[in-house]
């Protein structure tokens, strides 16, 4: 009888660790398909960047600095190797392209050129979509890394070797406001 007891008991804990491995390697993947997602939108922005560069170049002629920061900002974003270096990078791309959107309001012919305002508006709904990827990612990687932390879940992460994720985070050039001059000329 104590025999069983015994046995039962193991049974069900090792029934629970399972459990909880398998709880932490749900996580564990879906911190990874959300940084896939996020990724995903980055790729479809700087395969917008060209074809939004291509588009207002004639136009913005006395511009070329602001276009060639925009083409060398995307360049870096998909060199980057680390996810560190790759989120500072595509800060960098988001600055730019934003100076990019601003110094097109300039043009009178862009804001009536079909192509500039398409470009414009995938630009625009592809960043939000990019800045829900990010809430997102932020939010499972919470998930993941208290799991992580909390008894006692925390004593099966470290036998593992569940290392916690990094959170995204804003870069201090991101954590500028800008300044909006409403001022008539």
């Amino acid at each position: 009888m104590f025999g069983f007891v015994v046995l039962a008991v193991l049974v069900l804990l090792a029934l629970w660790l399972v459990g909880q491995f398998n709880g932490l390697v749900g996580l564990r993947n879906q911190v990874q398909n959300a940084w896939a997602q996020i990724d995903v939108q980055l790729k479809r922005r700087a395969d917008l960047i060209p074809n939004l560069v291509n588009t207002v170049k004639g136009v913005m002629k006395f511009e070329q600095e602001t276009l060639e920061k925009v083409m060398n900002a995307r360049a870096r974003a998909l060199g980057a190797t680390s996810m560190a270096e790759r989120g500072a990078a595509e800060g960098e791309v988001s600055q730019t392209l934003g100076r990019l959107l601003v110094v097109m309001e300039n043009y009178p012919e862009l804001k009536s050129n079909q192509n500039a305002l398409q470009m414009q508006e995938e630009l625009t709904a592809t960043e939000n979509k990019i800045g829900f990827a990010r809430q997102f990612y932020n939010d499972v990687v919470m998930k993941f890394n208290t799991a992580q932390q909390v008894f006692p879940t925390n004593l099966i992460a470290g036998m593992f070797n569940f290392k916690p994720a990094d959170f995204l985070q804003m870069t201090e050039a991101d954590r500028v406001v800008p300044k909006v001059d409403l001022a008539v000329s």
